[in-house]
């Protein structure tokens, strides 16, 4: 059975997709881009400013389920060059300390709203 979720702490979808679907145990979150949720506009400030935006912005869908970052099991992180992926790393392992999930890194031309980072992540439910 599958389940589509909106919330209004997140950035509204820009297209013709569910925010949140959960299915067979697993909560699958849409990629995030750094947009402030209330304006829908992108946050400036640099990598390591859009990658804390968009990893709280993580963090709130999973509280709304009543899930934290442990719960994640998979990452998919997308940025728009490899010299960014040093300071994005950095941000990053703030919030995964203990026991990371797998992540696939991908180097993209380009994100909507000339965003510099976009991740998406699969969680498990009731772990």
């Amino acid at each position: 059975m599958k389940q589509c979720i909106t919330s209004d702490k997140l950035p509204q979808a820009i297209g013709p997709y569910s925010q949140i679907v959960v299915s067979s145990g697993f909560m699958f979150l849409s990629g995030q881009i750094p947009l402030d949720p209330a304006t829908g506009n992108l946050v400036e400030g640099g990598i390591e400013k859009q990658t804390r935006t968009v990893l709280n912005a993580i963090k709130t869908a999973l509280q709304e389920r009543h899930l934290d970052m442990s719960d994640v099991v998979k990452v998919t992180a997308y940025l728009t060059g490899p010299g960014t992926f040093a300071a994005f790393n950095t941000v990053y392992a703030g919030y995964f300390t203990n026991d990371p999930p797998v992540r696939t890194t991908v180097f993209v031309s380009a994100l909507p709203k000339g965003a510099q980072v976009e991740l998406d992540v699969i969680a498990a439910l009731g772990s």
